[in-house]
């Protein structure tokens, strides 16, 4: 296969990758670039443990080729925000402790990142649509919604 250079933007930095126009964005963003945040599952687009934003909208990086990233710009985990100022997503899904295993975390938090930026305040039930696509085995169901919530400034309290 012929490898040709691409240049791509990840968290805000720009990357000259040399890869086969068919590679995976998940291959190049955990082979070359060091990113952890998002998964191999399924390598379908089915589970979204690969989600990542693409012009700030969740896309599923597993099935996406290299070559339709050049001149986009791609948001992972890494660069929502910091271990010491998390961003708001994060510090709900933490706060509201929506995580037991965590493999799947990297796709929800992502797809309510994109949510949010579409619609600040969902209802519930929006909020299920919107994540519906994304596989959790571990049954943190109702911790996983209320983070969605509280990350939209729907719920103050844990304890609610």
């Amino acid at each position: 296969m012929t490898q040709t250079p691409i240049r791509i933007t990840v968290n805000g930095r720009i990357h000259e990758i040399t890869a086969a126009r068919d590679t995976p964005l998940l291959y190049v963003l955990r082979n070359d670039l060091a990113l952890n945040g998002p998964k191999y599952g399924c390598g379908l687009g089915e589970c979204g443990t690969c989600t990542v934003l693409i012009g700030g909208a969740a896309a599923r990086s597993c099935v996406i080729p290299i070559s339709g990233c050049a001149g986009r710009d791609i948001v992972t985990l890494e660069g929502l925000g910091t271990r010491a100022e998390p961003d708001v997503v994060q510090q709900a899904f933490i706060d509201e402790q929506a995580a037991q295993c965590g493999y799947c975390l990297n796709g929800i938090i992502m797809t309510t990142k994109a949510l949010l930026a579409i619609n600040p305040q969902p209802t519930e039930q929006e909020a299920l649509a919107a994540l519906r696509y994304n596989l959790c085995r571990c049954g943190t169901h109702i911790e996983i919604l209320r983070a969605v919530m509280r990350a939209s400034g729907q719920l103050a309290e844990a304890g609610d």
